[in-house]
């Protein structure tokens, strides 16, 4: 990704002002200055051709943090002179994306090219706030681009996906690190003015993992950290990182990463790899009431049915956290995460609730509720067969045997009990023995 423009006025208010970051002070700003993601921005690149052609496609670019995202869409706004409108999804709902694109439409004149809507992280867009982009994408209100370091196929509704190219962006290699490295400390002011002698490099690519920001926010707090004539070495690079743990884990988006292995690692129900990333999470200085919230997600998602007392240690651990704070919140999150880790997994309710309103969502026939379980309070509703031939279960020993479907569902299944787990072989059983293998 990152390189650094060779000049012109931009880059020299740049020079002058020494606290804007390292990574934002050698953000490409042309095509020729993007390093790395040959396949998209080389001499035969699609991006080349977007430039070329001028007509770009809506597309969302996917990859991991720190290796360009960002900085193409801004290089394919900027060259092409088009208007650049960004959100972000952490900070955006629907009102933001409605307001961003009604200005987009004021600025949309006849054969003009639509402005750039640039979403950061797409991903965590929810389906309200990508339906609300539909629209605009369709009737060429706005070109969109999008930017997430997930699998668009599971986090990009298909509506938008199938209006969207799907661009893949590739970790830097050790040689392009090198390149980034090299023009950094040659054409940045403030590198060039304290001096940099390269004696090792192994330390500062492993700890960047293929992350042109990482690798400059990693510069950042090595500047910071000495003064005079900066030597990097491994010895030198590992010591300082681990003495700035917290300010290195919350450059860029390592956080995201961090978590994401947090969660995977309790879902995969290895207490050890939890706990080691939650350790990393708080050390890093990550709000321990966001972590705590994500474990009662995991507790519901994850765990549900087979073993309901997750839901409520995770909430008593939520509670705990917000009413004692940090340092003693490490210790009930540290008992949650081993629990919810620990304990076994199931999904079944997630995906029961996600079937049936997905089969709703699709769902064009009215479908009558049954006569017998509508309640009848007129006269005309009792006369026309509300609640008749409604049994009580309770007074059938807690059971009785009636359609509750629509005539037309009869027998359909949206929860499907997994019996490798003993609290829901339980389930599954009774619901056998209950419904004579209607369900």
């Amino acid at each position: 990704m990152q390189h650094l423009p060779s000049g012109g006025r931009r880059f020299q208010l740049f020079e002058t002002m020494p606290n804007i970051p390292l990574a934002e002070r050698l953000r490409p700003r042309t095509i020729d200055e993007y390093i790395g993601q040959e396949h998209l921005v080389g001499e035969h690149g699609v991006f080349r051709r977007f430039l070329e052609t001028g007509n770009v496609p809506s597309f969302i670019l996917w990859g991991p943090p720190g290796v360009g995202k960002t900085t193409l869409a801004k290089i394919v706004a900027a060259e092409l002179k088009r208007p650049f409108h960004t959100l972000s999804a952490v900070t955006s709902g629907v009102k933001e994306v409605r307001e961003v694109i009604e200005s987009a439409r004021k600025q949309h004149f006849f054969n003009t090219p639509p402005p750039l809507l640039f979403i950061d992280e797409i991903h965590r867009f929810n389906k309200s706030q990508q339906d609300s982009l539909l629209g605009a994408v369709e009737q060429g209100v706005v070109t969109l681009v999008g930017a997430t370091t997930e699998n668009p196929s599971f986090e990009v509704i298909p509506p938008l996906l199938s209006r969207c190219q799907v661009y893949i962006l590739r970790p830097m290699e050790e040689a392009q690190l090198q390149q980034l490295l090299d023009r950094a400390i040659t054409t940045d002011t403030e590198l060039r003015e304290r001096g940099v002698e390269v004696r090792e490099t192994e330390a500062l690519f492993r700890f960047s993992g293929g992350d042109a920001r990482k690798l400059l926010n990693i510069l950042d707090i090595l500047l910071a950290a000495s003064e005079g004539p900066l030597v990097l070495t491994d010895e030198s690079v590992t010591s300082c990182l681990q003495q700035n743990i917290a300010l290195y884990d919350k450059n860029g988006e390592q956080h995201y990463d961090v978590i994401s292995a947090f969660i995977k690692s309790v879902r995969g129900s290895d207490p050890n790899a939890a706990i080691y990333y939650l350790a990393r999470m708080l050390a890093g200085g990550e709000e321990p009431r966001f972590i705590a919230r994500r474990l009662v997600i995991l507790a519901s998602e994850d765990i549900g049915l087979a073993n309901p007392n997750a839901l409520l240690l995770a909430n008593a651990c939520f509670d705990t956290v917000h009413k004692i704070g940090m340092p003693e919140a490490r210790i009930p999150l540290a008992e949650a995460t081993i629990y919810l880790a620990t304990s076994p997994k199931s999904n079944t309710a997630y995906m029961a609730i996600d079937r049936a309103l997905s089969f709703v969502e699709h769902d064009t026939t009215n479908r009558p509720v049954p006569l017998h379980l509508r309640n009848a309070p007129t006269k005309l509703m009792d006369e026309a067969g509300y609640g008749k031939g409604y049994k009580y279960a309770h007074d059938y020993g807690g059971f009785a045997d009636l359609e509750f479907m629509p005539e037309s569902l009869k027998g359909r299944r949206f929860y499907e009990p997994n019996v490798q787990n003993a609290a829901e072989a339980k389930i599954a059983a009774r619901i056998a023995e209950l419904w004579k293998g209607k369900y």
